[in-house]
């Protein structure tokens, strides 16, 4: 079985790259680098020959409302007519918890355009929706700062570590196509503000975060149902604590999981 992997050397793409490596089939990481662009389609009719599953992990460059939505409308058009012409059996494609109760966020806008395209193209698809990345608390303490003041919304999320995330898309990638939203997410159910506080407290950030219930999240504002799972959510290993213990001291990615965010 061939299956591509677009956007597969960002943070999930390569560790899903990897996982998939194990096993006994054939695996492609497509991205802008290795001459496969979904923007232009370059490149995309000769990687995804002979594929059987794809999966789309790009993400748009831009937080422009604008260009978010032109981006994911052009990025799922061209790889879904090029995933047509291949026969792929499957189209995965990873998106965000809460993406149809944040509408408020052009970010969130653009990824429903995204499913939506998905949903009527006609090929057997999952679409994952993930909540917010262990691995991007820095990156929304940065993002949500006002003259040096982390001032961060404390609505409930439920975050979980990249490893788990790969872990998941793999195993979507080895399974039957859902029809439909397979949501994912860590273990532990805290307030935004207070994960990003421990974020800091574990790197030694002197920096103090302000709860604001009116803080926007990437153009939304949120309440206790916005960034956590329904029943049911496939729930990850790894726990907040012991990742700040092993991982927090490490330099983090700039770029947030939005909550997909990730570099390409």
């Amino acid at each position: 079985m061939k299956i591509v992997v677009i956007g597969g050397t960002g943070l999930i793409g390569s560790k899903t790259v990897e996982r998939l490596r194990r096993t006994a089939n054939e695996v492609l990481a497509a991205s802008p680098a290795s001459g496969v662009d979904t923007i232009t389609g370059k490149g995309l009719a000769k990687a995804l020959t002979g594929a059987n599953v794809v999966i789309d992990l790009a993400n748009s460059p831009s937080f422009d409302d604008a260009e978010v939505l032109d981006f994911f409308r052009t990025s799922g058009r061209n790889l879904l007519a090029a995933a047509a012409a291949a026969g792929v059996e499957h189209h995965i494609a990873l998106s965000v918890v809460g993406t149809d109760r944040l509408q408020a966020s052009g970010y969130f806008r653009g990824k429903r355009a995204q499913e939506d395209l998905i949903r009527a193209a006609g090929i057997p698809y999952t679409i994952v929706h993930a909540t917010q990345f262990f691995e991007f608390m820095g990156a929304i303490a940065i993002s949500g700062s006002v003259d040096g003041v982390p001032r961060i919304s404390p609505a409930a999320v439920q975050p979980i570590a990249a490893d788990d995330v790969a872990d998941a898309m793999a195993d979507v990638a080895l399974s039957a196509p859902a029809g439909g939203i397979v949501e994912i997410a860590g273990p532990d159910r805290l307030p935004l503000a207070e994960a990003v506080a421990r974020y800091l407290a574990a790197i030694h950030d002197p920096r103090t975060v302000m709860p604001d219930v009116d803080a926007p999240y990437f153009g939304a504002t949120l309440d206790e149902r916005s960034l956590v799972p329904d029943d049911g959510a496939r729930i990850g290993a790894i726990r907040y604590a012991d990742w700040l213990a092993r991982s927090a001291k490490s330099p983090q990615p700039a770029a947030a999981h939005h909550p997909a965010k990730q570099p390409a």
